[in-house]
């Protein structure tokens, strides 16, 4: 996310080339998507990936400093969970971007688990892939780490393309610990309550209005869920609302402006972000000066409602109301054939469950579940704003 508001503002701005091309030399990149960039001004999609880890990309505990700073508890907890999922489809030819959340309880099919929350393909598929090495004999725990991590990420671009029925270019994975670093290099992220909050489970402090919040606040702040009217519904909210103000200071106040702070964030984004290998940043800024002025519009994904299955909450989804919803808005024909599973660029198809604990399907679905329809976050939608920002609950 940092990389991707990087480069869009960088060339909204006209800022000079090399800049990009030092960002593009810095960057980690990852193998798991293959070859499924979309050819030079065509459309194209992107994952955001924001992964719910304490351990930095060699599989390292984060500093206990670095911990207590994002009141995240220790190394272990949070697993390799992607707490934020957000594809960008960029049209071709200018015309307004288009950003769907999908809530990380979505129940959906998980390559070799079953019906699970969508949030654990990443973990699973991590974990199954490291224990199968580990078996093999493979000692060093870099490569195990570095292989668990493409799985995980070939598993969330496989259910993630399932779901949505559109086909993924580009991705990008951030960390907790990236989060917090962006909000700092920048000197604080704007944002805006409706309600006063309080959640000693993130840290959440915040009163209502307009604030300026700094690195471990504004973590708390789209880490929220508790004590929210709608949990996971409302964070996607906060999220789609902290990248919209992230936009806004770097587009309108100036901050690419400023070398000391525009070093900041290349420095962030060389060590907190992940890219696949096909994506060239250079052509993709071009193309992507048709973002600025606030050219984007968020949505989240509906839900059918809420249910507790095997003693977990979960966001009930309906994939073919789903992947109507997205292949409309990305200007596909629903009648074309969907994204495909297997081929170039694609990630292992899904396969049957296994019998793995959480495979059972059978729950009560709560008689007076909410149901979540798409909603937006921009100007044109219903969400008050002020001085640009977007507030949210």
């Amino acid at each position: 996310m940092t990389a991707l508001a990087a480069t869009t503002v960088l060339a909204t701005t006209g800022f000079a080339w090399a800049t990009l091309r030092d960002l593009q030399r810095g960057l980690l990149t990852s193998n798991a998507l293959g070859d499924a960039a979309a050819a030079p001004g065509a459309p194209m999609n992107i994952l955001l990936i924001g992964l719910d880890s304490r351990r930095d990309q060699q599989g390292r505990p984060l500093p206990r400093e670095v911990l207590d700073q994002l009141h995240a508890g220790t190394s272990d907890n949070g697993g390799y969970n992607t707490n934020t999922l957000i594809l960008i489809h960029v049209p071709a030819g200018g015309g307004k971007a288009r950003a769907f959340s999908i809530t990380r309880d979505s129940y959906v099919d998980v390559p070799g688990e079953g019906k699970r929350k969508i949030k654990e393909a990443y973990g699973l598929a991590k974990f199954r892939t490291e224990q199968r090495l580990m078996a093999q004999g493979v000692e060093d725990q870099a490569t195990v780490e570095r292989e668990g991590r493409e799985a995980g990420r070939k598993a969330t671009l496989t259910v993630v393309r399932n779901l949505t029925g559109v086909p993924i270019n580009h991705f990008a994975e951030v960390n907790l610990a990236g989060f917090y670093q962006l909000a700092t290099a920048l000197g604080g992220v704007e944002v805006c309550l409706n309600n006063p909050v309080h959640d000693s489970f993130s840290g959440a402090n915040f009163p209502a209005g307009k604030q300026t919040l700094g690195g471990a606040q504004a973590l708390a702040f789209v880490r929220q869920r508790h004590g929210l009217t709608n949990g996971d519904i409302d964070r996607t909210h906060r999220q789609q609302a902290f990248l919209a103000s992230v936009a806004h200071k770097l587009r309108d106040q100036g901050a690419f402006t400023n070398p000391a702070t525009l070093q900041r964030l290349l420095d962030v984004a060389k060590q907190y972000v992940v890219i696949d290998r096909g994506w060239d940043l250079l052509s993709f800024a071009r193309q992507a000066q048709n973002l600025s002025g606030g050219n984007m519009f968020f949505e989240t994904l509906p839900i059918e409602g809420f249910a507790k299955i095997n003693g977990q909450d979960v966001n009930l989804v309906n994939p073919d109301k789903t992947r109507k919803i997205v292949r409309e808005a990305f200007g596909e024909k629903v009648g074309d054939k969907a994204a495909p599973t297997q081929g170039p660029g694609a990630a292992p198809a899904l396969q049957p469950g296994t019998g793995a604990p959480g495979g059972n399907t059978t729950g009560v679905v709560e008689p007076n579940a909410a149901v979540a329809g798409p909603t937006t976050s921009d100007s044109e939608g219903e969400v008050v704003k002020v001085d640009g920002i977007p507030c949210v609950d």
